[in-house]
């Protein structure tokens, strides 16, 4: 039912249906001004994506379901959106509130529940219908320029013209972590709204997926580790390593211990970088008998990075025995793993 006036941005007209309009002025009354601006211009993005793509709105997709599903989006963030789940759930349960209370059929509500739930998945919204995958697509075009490159010549210019971002991106991440600090039950460890409020606690307080394997209970291991520990799993452990796999003459343990593009300084004065020069280095330890002990010093880490210093006394057949002040710098890989990116052995000297 066509019940108002034209209205269009930036030369596409807006859904006109009773239920679009009123989806639009509840969006428009809940959401803060900045975060409607991004809805509104999620749905032009998502159209005008979907004209680059052959797909013509009324014809190969419902327009008033993408626009309503695009305007409801981010209900989650608002007020009354802010229950206990992941903002993304909490808005689409109550835009599923208000169309069943306008009468919306209830195959059209679980299709914007999808939208609206999912539309922080990537690469979910193609698998949903082609309404849910212009409205992602529109969302991801206006957060983080996704696909920009396919929106006509000028369009990106006269929308935001029309509908200033006034930083969107950054204000509509500062209202998620702000709902998760105040109820951290939002923000699982594995979420979308858990990977942007685990910058803004301390480090640990939010497990990321190794730790809760770790703390799973069932004893799991990394694959290869075979009876005994081959990673690092701590930065502490990394010396525990060196110093074992150097007395045992593995050169092919001590060089799994760096990052490929690592730094190590052998000797004073002799640097090598990358994984070739740090194996032939380490080669010499091994040729020479070198061997050594560390008795950690000191230790600061900051998510995934660690500054670490020991004391290192040194020894090899024929020479006498040394004691250094060391220093490393050592990162957590994405596998759960800890590895040196520098690795000064005599720092102090």
């Amino acid at each position: 039912m066509d019940i108002s006036p034209p209205e269009s941005y930036a030369g596409l007209e807006l859904p006109r249906t009773e239920l679009a309009i009123a989806a639009r002025r509840y969006a428009e009354e809940l959401t803060d001004p900045v975060v409607f601006r991004h809805s509104l211009r999620g749905y032009l993005f998502g159209r005008a994506l979907g004209e680059a793509r052959a797909l013509r709105a009324g014809a190969d997709y419902d327009d008033e379901l993408m626009f309503i599903a695009s305007v409801l989006h981010d209900l989650g963030v608002s007020d009354e959106g802010n229950a206990d789940e992941r903002f993304e759930v909490d808005g689409a349960d109550l835009a599923a509130r208000f169309l069943s209370g306008h009468g919306m059929p209830d195959d059209r509500v679980a299709l914007v529940w999808d939208a609206i739930a999912l539309h922080t998945f990537g690469g979910v919204g193609a698998r949903k219908g082609p309404e849910v995958m212009l409205c992602h697509a529109g969302i991801a075009a206006d957060i983080l320029g996704k696909d920009r490159g396919l929106l006509p010549a000028g369009f990106a210019d006269r929308v935001h013209a029309e509908l200033p971002r006034e930083d969107l991106a950054y204000a509509l991440t500062d209202a998620i972590v702000a709902q998760c600090l105040d109820n951290p039950r939002k923000a699982g460890p594995l979420s979308f709204p858990g990977q942007l409020v685990r910058h803004h606690l301390p480090h640990g307080t939010l497990p990321d997926w190794y730790e809760l394997i770790a703390a799973a209970g069932w004893g799991d291991r990394p694959t290869g580790s075979g009876d005994g520990p081959a990673d690092a799993r701590s930065p502490q452990e990394l010396g525990e390593l060196f110093v074992r796999h150097l007395a045992s003459g593995d050169l092919d343990g001590l060089t799994r211990l760096y990052e490929p593009r690592a730094v190590f300084v052998p000797r004073p004065g002799d640097t090598v970088t990358g994984t070739h020069g740090i194996r032939e280095s380490l080669r010499r330890y091994t040729e020479e008998g070198v061997r050594i002990t560390l008795r950690l010093r000191r230790i600061h880490r900051t998510g995934d990075l660690a500054l670490l210093s020991s004391v290192a006394t040194m020894s090899a057949p024929g020479t006498a025995t040394v004691t250094r002040t060391t220093a490393e710098v050592a990162r957590r890989q994405p596998d759960g793993r800890w590895l040196y990116v520098v690795d000064d052995p005599s720092f102090d000297d």
